[in-house]
């Protein structure tokens, strides 16, 4: 625009100047002067056509810029549109479902209320027959007494046929109390399905709670199926991230101010939100991924439930591979190993941690930094973990998961086992301590452990302050 303005400029001096010029002309004589006039009104008309012209290839191009921006508006407002179009059609949709939600909810409570009458109604008609039933026993009591009082002559024939007929009557009465206790029976259980139903369904059309910030408690034993760790849904939040987000693990909750341990919801990058227990310290917050203390989980298991973890989080359980795999990729982590013999003595080791994912059957890689045992655990790095139904030791001949129980980094059997067969007693058995919980370094004697606890956290605190 400035040269525009310029050329304008230079136009409009050219023809002021050509005006002076003229005027100056008439001053002199009609002499070869005068020629040289003209020739000078031929090169400002020259000059003035160039600047014209730049003027025109100017605007031309301000022409065509001005153009293609209002075509890019254009393409943005249609790709406007297109989305707009798409997220109320995506609305609708949302509205009927919500719609045939509550149709269904109201067919469903209408239900249960006439089910609720029926009810009624069969428990007054048991009322009347149970009735009947003490008018009838009363009456077989008085002959009863007739009878005995007959004991030396035998009873007329009317009083045997009236006897007769009282009986048939008592067992029908009894063969349709059975039948409306049957019927009963089966309206209850009807009664506790629909409730069931409408109870779901009043949970999916509420918009208040997504999750519950910790798992309820559920009692288990040794020896029975534990409960598979499932994911969150997606709409997962909590008061503690509804504006940031779901936090990365513990370590995050703890730098939000949050010091208590517990049961906490967390969403990792690439990952579906879960729930953790953290440990919360006074220096930092742990993330465990395992825990060991009375042995009422079992934890010999197969492949499909070391990967997706199992049991407890207040208790005992095994947070699962493919979890742990995606909280130990956001950054470096150490991993902390917490181990309580039978004395009741405590122990702790650490090691420098990361692992690799489901394609490589999440191969451990450890460097210890700290400890107060001698180190097992190196002869586990650089292994795959394995389980009874997928053998990756370095055992050709035997499946060191499925002969000495419970999933680990196995490299030979007999080595370091924190996932093995709770045993409360220790054994004098050789076989027995390779199959229990235990701590065997590459030199010296193995230790006998009553719990564990393996839990993880950033190695660079301070990059969360």
């Amino acid at each position: 625009m400035k040269s525009h303005y310029l050329l304008l400029f230079l136009f409009f001096s050219c023809i002021f100047s050509s005006k002076a010029e003229k005027e100056d002309a008439f001053t002199f004589s009609h002499t070869p002067t005068e020629m040289r006039s003209r020739f000078a009104m031929l090169d400002d008309v020259r000059i003035l056509a160039n600047g014209l012209l730049q003027l025109g290839h100017g605007l031309k191009d301000f022409v065509h810029k001005t153009k293609g921006q209002i075509n890019e508006i254009f393409n943005k407002l249609n790709i406007f549109d297109r989305s707009f179009y798409d997220l109320s059609l995506q609305t609708n949709e949302i509205k009927v479902e919500e719609e045939q939600l509550k149709r269904t909810t109201t067919i469903l409570q209408a239900n249960n209320q006439e089910i609720k009458n029926m009810s009624l109604q069969i428990y007054s008609k048991i009322n009347e027959i149970l009735n009947d039933r003490s008018h009838l026993e009363t009456k077989l009591g008085g002959l009863e007494e007739k009878l005995n009082g007959l004991t030396h002559s035998l009873p007329q024939a009317s009083e045997l046929k009236e006897m007769s007929s009282l009986k048939n009557v008592i067992d029908s009465q009894d063969k349709n109390i059975q039948d409306l206790l049957k019927v009963v029976g089966e309206q209850h259980n009807q009664l506790d399905h629909q409730k069931n139903q409408i109870k779901d369904l009043e949970e999916k059309l509420g918009d208040g709670v997504f999750y519950e910030n910790a798992e309820k408690s559920f009692s288990s034993k040794q020896g029975d199926e534990p409960r598979t760790m499932q994911y969150l849904p997606n709409n997962t939040t909590n008061k503690t991230s509804e504006k940031t987000g779901l936090p990365a693990d513990c370590s995050d909750i703890y730098n939000r101010g949050v010091k208590t341990s517990g049961v906490y919801p967390i969403k990792p990058n690439q990952s579906e939100p879960f729930n953790v227990y953290c440990e919360m310290t006074e220096e930092a917050g742990w993330t465990v991924i395992q825990h060991r203390t009375d042995g009422s989980v079992d934890f010999d298991q197969p492949w499909e439930k070391y990967e997706h973890g199992f049991g407890d989080l207040e208790k005992e359980f095994w947070l699962g591979l493919e979890k742990i795999y995606s909280i130990s990729q956001q950054r470096p982590f150490i991993l902390h190993i917490d181990l309580a013999d039978w004395k009741k003595e405590q122990r702790f080791m650490e090691y420098t941690f990361t692992l690799e994912g489901r394609e490589q059957d999440y191969t451990l890689h450890l460097s210890q930094v700290a400890g107060e045992l001698p180190d097992s655990m190196s002869n586990h790095t650089g292994m795959r973990f394995s389980t009874k139904d997928r053998d990756n030791d370095n055992k050709e001949d035997s499946n060191c998961a499925e002969n000495y129980s419970g999933g680990w980094w196995f490299n030979a059997c007999g080595d370091t086992n924190l996932n093995g067969r709770y045993i409360r007693a220790r054994s004098k058995a050789r076989l027995d301590r390779r199959r229990g919980i235990y701590w065997k370094p590459g030199k010296g004697s193995s230790y006998s452990l009553m719990s564990t606890k393996i839990k993880i956290r950033p190695r660079d605190l301070e990059s969360f302050n």
